[in-house]
Formats: C-alpha cells, structure tokens, sequence
C-alpha cells in the first residue's frame, strides 16, 4: 500500500500523527489504517454483544457502506444440506434482488469462491465473464465500471460462505484493503455463522424430513392402482386410508365404470390382512340359481352335479376379504342370507346343516340406489343398514376432469406395451376431445377408448380419426366418416393447426410462420375447420 507524505497527511483531517503511518484514498477523503480501528471495534463490539445474526450482520454491513463506502454488499452463507448458496443479508439491494442471487457451487464468482475458499478480486466487473449479475442490480451503464471482492467465511478449513461488495475504485492499493477489512470482518462473523448454519441447516433438514414423510404416508394410502389427483379422489383417498386399518364393513357407491373394484382392492391391500385372501364376487354375473352355491359352497350330494365338497367365497376369504359387487341385484331370499353372515360371521354350505364361522371382512358395490329399493320393498332395510356402516361414494369422470388425460396417458402407456407401439404424445385436439366428452362409462369407457385408439393409430400419435365419433367434435367427425386418404390428411391439419395456435397462444402469425402458410392462408384453413383463435390466448376465459 502506499505511504504518503506528511503534507498529504496534514491536509487529510484526522486523528493520525505518526510519520509512518500507511494512508488511503476512501472514496475521495484519505485515511489512514489506524482510523479504521474505530469501525473494526464497532464491529467486534456487535459480534459480540449480538447474538441474532441478522441483526449483527445488518450493523456490519451499514458500518461497511458508511466507513467502506461499499454501493452493494451481500453475506452469503452455504447450505451443505441443500448445496445453494444463499444471500443471508446485504445492503443496497431489494427483497426481489435477493431472492435471485441463489447459486450452486462452482456457479459465478461467489460459487467458485465458496468452492474453493479462495478470495477473488474483479477490477472492473465488465470485464470478468464469471460475474453472473444473477441478482439483476447491475442495470446502469455506470455499474459496468464497478469493482467486486468476494471473501471466503472460513471456519477452519471449512467454506461457510462469502461476503462481497461492489464499489466503485480504480486503485489496486485500495482493493487490496478492502480485501484486508472483508477477511477481518469474515473472521469475526466466522462463529456466529457456523453455529446459525447448524441450527438452522437441522430445522431446515428436520422441516424437509417431516414433508418427505407425510409424503410418504400420503403415498401409501395413495393405492397404487388408482390414478388420478383430483379433489374427489383425494377425498376418496382419504376415506380409504381410514377404513384400511379395520375391518369394518365397506359400502362402495357410484355410476357403473368408475372403479368400485380398484377401491376394494386398495381397501384390502392397504388393511394389516393385505397378506390374506381377497376374494371378489359379482351378483349380476351368475343366475340366482347358482348365487348360493358360489357364496356359502355346498356338500357333496347336495344337488346334481355336486360331485364333491366345494368351498363357497365367504369360506375361501377366511381371515381376509370378500368383495361382493352389484349386491343390489340380489334376491330377497339371498339378502337374508347375507344379513345373518354380516351379523353372526357363520353360514352352512348348500346341502349342509354344520354352521361355519369366519372371520372376513365384507365389502358391497352398488351402482343401484338402495334407499330407493328399501322404499320400494326390494331391498331388505335391515340389510340396508348393516352394508351401510362405512359408505364410500366413488365420483363419476365427469367430476373428477382433471384426472382425464393423466387417465388417458397411463391407459396409452399401458395399452402401447401390450400392443408393441411406442405412442409419444397425445395432441391437443385429442386432450380436447377427451376432456369436453361426458364420459356416461366412466374410467373404463375411457380405458376401451384408449385401447381402440392405440390399436388403430399408424404412428406414434393418437389422432383424432383414432376416436369414436361419439367423442369428435361436429367439424372434426364431419372428416372422419371415412378412412380414406382426404379424411385423415384433414384429421392431421387440424391437429397441426389447433396444436400450433395452442404453443402459440393464439397468436395467428407466428402460427402461421411456423406452418409454412401465409395469414391468409392459414385463416381460411382455420374457417374450415371453425377454430376460433381467441380460444388459444393465455387469458382466454371458457365457456
């Protein structure tokens, strides 16, 4: 650094007498080093008697820009959990400037130094590449002349973080003492952060900890073999991951397709008898004749045909589940029946007088109103009641329209490796088709319609021509009575056009451009098919 002369000395109005004392040009007043004692012990004066550490930085850094003359200061600090580099706390930038300034190791200056441990001194930061202004303060034209120092924290050989400043200084003598001041005030503060950084990096570790594992609870009594986010199926979820953990008796209700099934198996699968058998039945599959004997077994002998000894589900579900669907369908008769197994767990098999006691689990689907039938005389009340115990409601596809394409994109998924087909993507106008249809069956109206799509596409596309016509749109059907060549080249416009008009936000010259086509062109194109581009705008509102 260098020594001035005693007659500079004595111009410059200080406390400083000596000869050989070391002056500095700071912001156009010169010092020397011994006036910076008075801010140093300000500064150790805080360090010690603060014990938050965003209010002894905050004093740092004012004292650093009133007595350093700093435009910018930043402290950041390193999350080891997380490996970002954040600003903790500056002086001359925005809330929304600091939120910015996050960096990786190794990313920018401050990266590179927090990498290494290494100070790095930038004389004019136009010059210097890595400087990544990742913070966006340096707007002006001046700011390119300004000068950046950024200073390891050091706690041993460990890297804690940085401190920096922007200033403004064309003397390398004057660097080198800013230099100086950041690595004292860098040591000071060294304790402070190490021991914030671990109370918070365990608070912070702890927080994401406690998410990963609500997570993971969600996860699990999320089942598997259910897709969909919506608000009704959480709530679906929900329900679920209540009824799992006993045994009580379940009452799945809901239109025809939309997966009572899938609940009863995520019911059992989640329950502590997932390992125990799970025995399905459907009342509307076999005549009345045969119900009985399907239910409870028979003995030998019991009718013709009855050659031998046969367990009936109740007995096969023994210590796990029966799901009994479309319960509704059954007889009077067989709804007595049922009622005394809910209520003792016993029963005889058909042509048998032992009684047999099991312990299962019963759950009953229905896509029938049974309070309607109680009131008609065709459903027995008290059996009613005992089914009703847990009631589930499952919602139709139509309210559930979120779920629709990710639906749509696991049954491609799964019908594309069934099939052999690599299926990439379903366009825009088939996500329309979909998610505008009403679906009266469901998920597995749905499913089916997926499946005929797969199988009839001849790339790796759904079109819309691979849709029923119940699905299509007037305009898009009035193209696909035919299987010829002109109905699906008019198919594959109208995709391109809606898919284009959709990336580019409705904006009719760029979709143009990328069409190949003249704006003339493209409207007439686009009055055939009636697409209205206003549909396709960011802040288009639906009808």
């Amino acid at each position: 650094m260098n020594t001035l002369p005693n007659t500079t000395t004595k111009k410059a109005n200080h406390f400083c007498q000596g000869t050989d004392c070391q002056m500095i040009r700071l912001n156009s007043r010169i010092i020397c080093r011994g006036a910076m004692l008075s801010p140093l012990f300000q500064m150790s004066k805080t360090v010690i008697n603060n014990r938050n550490l965003s209010e002894t930085l905050g004093i740092l850094l004012k004292i650093m820009k009133e007595d350093m003359g700093v435009i910018r200061g930043m402290v950041n600090l390193y999350n080891s959990k997380t490996g970002k580099i954040f600003i903790h706390d500056s002086i001359g930038l925005t809330t929304e400037e600091e939120t910015r300034g996050v960096y990786s190791i190794g990313e920018g200056i401050t990266g590179k130094v927090v990498e290494t441990g290494k100070m790095i001194v930038v004389p004019r930061i136009s010059e210097e590449p890595n400087f990544l202004n990742k913070t966006q303060s340096v707007e002006n034209p001046a700011d390119s002349e300004l000068s950046f120092v950024c200073i390891p924290i050091l706690r041993g050989d460990k890297v804690l973080g940085a401190i920096s400043v922007e200033r403004i200084c064309r003397d390398p003598e004057q660097l080198n003492y800013d230099v100086e001041m950041l690595g004292i005030i860098a040591s000071m503060i060294a304790q402070a952060v190490e021991l914030y950084l671990l109370e918070n990096e365990n608070k912070s570790h702890l927080k994401k900890e406690n998410e990963r594992l609500r997570d993971a609870l969600k996860e699990r009594f999320r089942p598997s073999n259910i897709i969909g986010n919506s608000k009704p199926m959480q709530e679906v979820y929900s329900l679920i991951s209540k009824i799992a953990q006993t045994k009580s008796t379940v009452l799945l209700l809901g239109e025809s397709g939309v997966g009572k099934e899938l609940v009863a198996s995520a019911i059992h699968y989640n329950s502590p008898d997932a390992d125990a058998p799970f025995i399905k039945f459907n009342c509307a599959a076999l005549p009345e004749s045969v119900i009985e004997s399907e239910l409870f077994g028979h003995e030998k002998g019991a009718f013709t045909g009855a050659d031998a000894m046969r367990k009936g589900r109740f007995e096969e579900a023994n210590s796990g589940t029966v799901f009994i669907d479309e319960v509704g369908e059954l007889s009077l008769p067989m709804q007595a029946k049922l009622l005394r197994v809910l209520q003792e767990r016993t029963f005889e098999r058909v042509g048998g007088n032992k009684s047999i006691k099991v312990s299962i689990r019963i759950i009953t689907a229905t896509n029938r109103n049974l309070e309607s039938m109680v009131k008609s005389g065709t459903f027995r009340e008290d059996l009613f009641y005992r089914l009703n115990v847990f009631p589930i409601v499952i919602p139709p596809l139509r309210e559930r329209s979120s779920d629709i394409i990710i639906l749509a994109e696991a049954f491609v998924a799964k019908f594309g490796k069934k099939f052999e087909k690599e299926i990439k993507r379903i366009p825009s106008t088939v996500q329309e088709m979909l998610m505008t249809y009403s679906w009266p069956g469901n998920v597995r109206e749905l499913e089916n319609v997926i499946e005929r799509a797969v199988i009839l596409t001849e790339d790796d596309i759904i079109h819309t021509h691979d849709l029923p016509l119940s699905l299509q749109t007037p305009i898009s059907a009035k193209h696909s009575h035919s299987n010829g060549l002109i109905a699906k080249l008019d198919s594959l416009e109208l995709e391109m056009i809606v898919e284009s008009l959709t990336f580019h936000k409705g904006n009719i010259s760029a979709t143009a451009k990328e069409l190949g086509l003249s704006r003339r062109i493209l409207s007439l194109r686009m009055q055939k098919f009636d697409i209205d581009y206003r549909k396709y705008r960011e802040n288009s509102v639906p009808e």
